[in-house]
């Protein structure tokens, strides 16, 4: 079978701010409640997981100016959330429905604030091998490192320009520096008219894409000669505006694992 029904159709994407002296509180009341009641219980939300950046990751982060978020050393935390293909207005309809209830329900957390929380479209992947993990595994398979690319399109430039040349960047880093094992690209959604007023909206979300680049090897690995260029390399291409890059670890369930490194 080479086609299976499982497939990939959205995602969301959600950066979070835990405020400073709230760090493990926030991370066990998201992990022991909101991952599941705000997300995985949902219809066709087939996939989650969640994400951390410690501070020498943070340190990482590039550029200091971006529309991503206000500071490099603002928002440590990323969840990551897979839709079913042809679900998606299902899906989105009764999320809105569920935060909804969480917030009347006193089932949310006010010492946090929303970085960067947005929903995108899958459009494109990238495999370093034939038969390796697909998209749709992705978050599963416990990758020891993901890095997260953000760009905008240039004039008269389209998302198979920034396609073709992010394929380009990995065959050639095969092996190396960098090295991704998987990339999973999406390109923005609107939110609801009804989504909570916390979440920002996005401007020039026509031109934007988003990138998660799964590792199996740590981030801060050969940053300099892999990762460390990537931006600069997507705007030598011409195909983009590079908006931000920044590397992340998995989080560890069930402990407070990294919420004292966050600063």
């Amino acid at each position: 079978m080479k086609q299976y029904p499982i497939q990939l159709g959205t995602f969301l994407f959600t950066m979070v701010e835990p405020h400073a002296g709230h760090e493990v509180e926030y991370n066990r009341w998201y992990e022991r409640d909101h991952f599941y009641g705000g997300c995985m219980e949902l219809a066709w939300n087939f996939a989650g997981d969640r994400f951390v950046a410690t501070k020498p990751l943070q340190d990482l982060r590039y550029p200091a100016d971006s529309p991503i978020t206000p500071a490099p050393n603002v928002g440590p935390y990323l969840a990551v959330y897979w839709v079913s293909k042809g679900h998606h207005d299902d899906w989105n309809d009764q999320s809105v429905v569920r935060v909804n209830e969480l917030h009347k329900g006193g089932r949310m957390f006010a010492e946090r604030t929303h970085i960067h929380t947005a929903l995108y479209d899958y459009v494109w992947s990238w495999q370093a091998t034939e038969n390796g993990t697909n998209p749709e595994l992705a978050l599963d398979r416990d990758y020891r490192g993901l890095v997260v690319n953000v760009g905008e399109l240039a004039e008269g430039k389209s998302f198979a320009d920034v396609e073709a040349f992010t394929a380009e960047w990995a065959e050639a880093h095969k092996g190396g520096a960098g090295s991704p094992d998987l990339i999973v690209q999406g390109t923005l959604l609107p939110l609801l008219d009804d989504a909570p007023p916390d979440v920002p909206r996005i401007p020039n979300a026509d031109r934007r894409f988003l990138q998660l680049h799964f590792l199996d090897h740590l981030p801060d690995e050969q940053w300099a000669e892999g990762y460390g260029t990537f931006g600069a390399d997507l705007e030598a291409s011409g195909a983009a505006k590079h908006l931000w890059t920044g590397p992340f670890i998995q989080t560890v369930f069930g402990t407070d694992t990294y919420t004292d490194q966050l600063r």
